[in-house]
């Protein structure tokens, strides 16, 4: 959904524009401005994704509005007058519609302005890492797989990672601050000093233990807390 405001001084327009905006299902009216200023004030207090743009308006006109912005929306500018449609183009509008125009101008218009909205929207979304790693045992560079560890357990310099696919830990020279920095941190917890724990792993929880299938893990007193967590989150 597209969340939109209305900036234009003439009534019959405003009222025609959100007659159209009410048609089309991805777009929301915020607000119907009748002047540049007021729209800077919805803009301050809403987060606004569209400008349906008028440019000749008194006092602060439409381009000179949309040029004091510093972060933009997306802009259709909608105008009696063709004259600007290169400087409007200069300034990255999504589009520009020349009055009077038609609801199907406006439709195609809208859908244009959707389309970048998508792909801005997907521009910004986080890029996942590949979490998966390699580890070093007896000079074999062993890779581990992220959703495949159970737990890992701290031996002073080494450290076992426990795996769901395999009879026996893999064993390497490894910290466990060390490869907790290498997990992401709302999957695992700890449990104890010398336990880390796949939280999605745990079939049952004890007084004293987490458990992964017959595996007890134990929880230390200063740890109580994260297991709690767990227990909060699957009740939600």
């Amino acid at each position: 959904m597209m969340r939109c405001i209305i900036v234009d001084d003439e009534q019959l327009v405003r009222e025609l524009l959100e007659d159209n905006v009410r048609q089309v299902p991805f777009l929301q009216l915020e607000h119907s401005c009748k002047s540049a200023m007021e729209a800077i004030g919805v803009l301050q207090a809403k987060q606004i994704d569209l400008i349906f743009l008028d440019i000749r308006m008194p006092g602060l006109n439409g381009l000179q509005f949309l040029q004091s912005l510093n972060n933009p929306p997306l802009v259709i500018l909608i105008t009696a007058h063709e004259e600007y449609a290169l400087q409007g183009f200069e300034l990255r509008v999504a589009d520009y519609i020349l009055k009077p125009f038609s609801f199907e101008r406006f439709l195609k218009a809208c859908n244009h302005a959707n389309e970048l909205f998508g792909l801005k929207n997907k521009s910004k979304a986080p890029i996942e890492k590949n979490m998966d790693f390699f580890v070093n045992v007896e000079y074999t560079l062993v890779k581990i797989i992220v959703d495949d560890i159970e737990y890992v357990e701290s031996m002073k310099d080494y450290i076992k990672i426990h795996l769901s696919s395999a009879n026996k830990p893999i064993l390497t020279r490894m910290t466990l601050k060390a490869i907790e920095e290498k997990l992401p941190v709302e999957r695992f917890i700890r449990t104890h000093k010398s336990f880390l724990v796949a939280s999605s792993k745990i079939t049952h929880i004890k007084r004293d233990f987490v458990c992964i299938g017959s595996s007890e893990i134990p929880v230390s007193d200063g740890y109580k807390d994260n297991v709690k967590r767990v227990l909060n989150d699957d009740g939600e």
